[in-house]
């Protein structure tokens, strides 16, 4: 079971003074942490719970994995909700990615926090309009071949010369620019 206090250990430890948003939003995941029962709880509604993403860098380039999310009709990278299951807080990212793209990431015993983003998630399947405190992880593919999965439309590799095509967040592309300096 992971630790709510090992997490906010790992979000203490991201700096970025170019980034304000993500350091705005590593206090509101902080606070989170620190004064909720269940942030990890994907039933924590008030304020929000954690989720975890993978910003998952090609073999042998930089292209970034996107999946075509279906209930959000958006590009986004792919990740989730953490699950009893998870070791660590990097593994839930890590499952994500391979359950939505079949993509399996590089061997890593701790990935890098790559990035923070606070962000709202609308109303559905009896869920309140909340929000997600996610986590990204920095990745490498060990293959390029993708598998689409029932929650996305499509998969695919993104050039940073095509982030405007698939409408990348600025959360993403700052978070990007940070693991490819």
């Amino acid at each position: 079971m992971i630790a709510p206090t090992s997490v906010a250990s790992l979000v203490r430890s991201f700096h970025d003074p170019a980034d304000a948003a993500a350091l705005k939003s590593r206090d509101l995941i902080l606070m989170l942490l620190e004064c909720c029962a269940g942030p990890l709880s994907r039933s924590q509604f008030a304020p929000g719970h954690i989720t975890c993403t993978g910003l998952v860098l090609a073999p042998g380039d930089n292209r970034i994995l996107l999946v075509h999310h279906r209930r959000l009709d958006r590009w986004l990278v792919p990740g989730g909700h953490v699950e009893p299951g998870d070791a660590a807080i990097w593994d839930t990212a890590r499952r994500e990615v391979i359950e939505e793209t079949g993509v399996a990431p590089a061997p890593d015993p701790a990935p890098r926090l790559a990035g923070l983003d606070v962000h709202g998630i609308p109303a559905a399947k009896g869920e309140p309009c909340h929000l997600h405190h996610d986590l990204l992880f920095q990745f490498r593919a060990t293959a390029a071949e993708l598998r689409v999965s029932g929650e996305s439309h499509a998969v695919a590799w993104c050039s940073p010369s095509e982030f405007e095509r698939y409408a990348i967040p600025d959360n993403l592309r700052r978070a990007y620019r940070r693991i490819v300096a």
